[in-house]
């Protein structure tokens, strides 16, 4: 059994805003894997299923994001896991908009949802860290997590939680380079994939050739002698 965790804040008002993007990653897979709907248990919303199967429970801290350890921590003695069985899904400054790394273990780096999980149950788990891009100066981080995605980010976060979902399994697994090849699949398709070869250009109009003429005139005249005329005729 596996515990996939997503971070942000509850509540409509948060519900599209950048620091929420791993509750909008746990959604999808929800979604689209069938999983039950979401109830509330631990201190956070759970929505169970299977992938691959094996039995893998999502949780989305109810707490608000400073103290989303508290929910990971009960969920994860309750269900008798180890941090080793715990993935973090959590938005990440320092990464590209788009962008996606896994990491185990490791300090926080300021993240107040991660520091909270540190704080309940260590630093051994899993995080799947989604890159949100960064603001450009530490004094505009916190309006920048808590503002919505911009109207331009729709594309690029579609295709990163599509590319979640698909390998939702492999993680699942403990197949990281499988999953980020899914991942992959649908942020950085191939270049020119799916794109039809251009059509060969149809053949222009076939112009006369002015000197055909004298040179069929010229074809036709017969350069036999005379003895040669008639030896032909009598074959």
């Amino acid at each position: 059994m596996k515990l996939f965790v997503g971070l942000g804040n509850p509540g409509a008002q948060y519900a599209q805003n950048r620091h929420n993007i791993g509750f909008m990653a746990l959604d999808r897979i929800a979604e689209d894997h069938g999983f039950s709907p979401w109830k509330a248990r631990f201190q956070a919303q759970v929505s169970e299923g299977r992938l691959g199967g094996d039995k893998l429970v999502l949780l989305k801290p109810q707490t608000f994001m400073n103290l989303s350890g508290q929910a990971v921590g009960e969920a994860m003695r309750y269900l008798k896991l180890s941090p080793a069985d715990v993935v973090v899904f959590h938005d990440e400054l320092d990464l590209a908009p788009g962008k996606l790394r896994l990491k185990e273990g490791g300090g926080h780096a300021g993240h107040n949802g991660l520091r909270s999980i540190h704080q309940h149950i260590g630093e051994a788990y899993h995080r799947v860290r989604l890159g949100i891009g960064h603001p450009g100066h530490k004094d505009r981080v916190a309006g920048y997590v808590l503002h919505d995605f911009a109207k331009a980010d729709e594309e690029w976060l579609d295709d990163l939680l599509r590319g979640i979902s698909d390998g939702a399994d492999a993680l699942a697994a403990g197949d990281g380079p499988r999953f980020q090849n899914a991942v992959a699949a649908r942020t950085a398709p191939a270049r020119n994939a799916g794109r039809d070869k251009p059509a060969p250009a149809a053949p222009g109009p076939v112009k006369a050739d002015p000197e055909a003429p004298k040179a069929a005139a010229a074809a036709a005249v017969d350069t036999r002698s005379a003895l040669q005329r008639l030896a032909d005729k009598f074959r």
